[in-house]
């Protein structure tokens, strides 16, 4: 298989990922997008209102130079955003927006989604996820305030966008859209818990534990 066939595979199977859970949107907007070479991504060219196939992902330069393939004008928008994640964490294989509603409402209300679920530990993300001011989507000013979010915490794996919705990412695209999914979860949680008094904070040393623990777990035999 070719990296290129390997590598839609992936984002199609990512993106069927985030449908079977219903962690999009009522709409299903999106997009997602796979690292491919130094500077070029796998993208999905008319966004993804249900699961894209491989035949709907177009190649593209992180200049916006469309290599093979259709991509719509609006999608053609957000391809700055997307390369920004990939010039800023050199890690990053995958990157995905979605509109995921409770992740959304915490972009709406310009609230840093907080870290104080477990399953966010499990993905690497010990710490909120930050807020990126408005800009129109895909914009100079939105790039910029999606890089100036990403160099303030260099631990995040994800940004809100303020007013619009989740940009998150991860070494592969499995991996970015179980982000997705940990993140939407962990937004409703927050959401329940603040009727329970609010949620509470972990110990400082929560994501050494964990790491610990999971170690142990690998290490154990049988």
């Amino acid at each position: 298989m070719s990296d290129r066939a390997a590598a839609a595979e992936g984002v199609v199977g990512a993106c069927a990922k985030l449908f079977d859970t219903r962690a999009m949107s009522i709409s299903g907007h999106g997009n997602f997008s796979c690292r491919l070479g130094e500077a070029r991504m796998l993208l999905t060219g008319a966004g993804m209102s249900t699961v894209p196939r491989s035949a709907d992902l177009a190649l593209v330069g992180f200049d916006g130079v469309v290599v093979e393939g259709v991509v719509t004008p609006s999608t053609r928008e957000i391809v700055g955003m997307h390369a920004a994640i990939y010039r800023c964490r050199t890690t990053a294989a995958a990157v995905v927006h979605t509109h995921s509603p409770h992740v959304t409402a915490f972009a709406l209300a310009h609230v840093p989604l907080p870290c104080r679920y477990e399953a966010l530990l499990r993905h690497g993300q010990a710490g909120h996820v930050p807020v990126v001011p408005w800009a129109p989507r895909g914009s100079a000013a939105s790039v910029e305030g999606i890089t100036h979010a990403l160099e303030l915490a260099p631990g995040t794996q994800a940004v809100l966008l303020g007013n619009h919705g989740l940009l998150a990412f991860g070494p592969s695209p499995a991996a970015a859209a179980a982000l997705v999914v940990a993140l939407e979860e962990a937004a409703l949680a927050e959401l329940g818990a603040a009727s329970l008094g609010g949620a509470k904070d972990f110990p400082a040393d929560a994501l050494e534990a964990v790491a610990s623990s999971r170690a142990a777990s690998t290490a154990r035999p049988g």
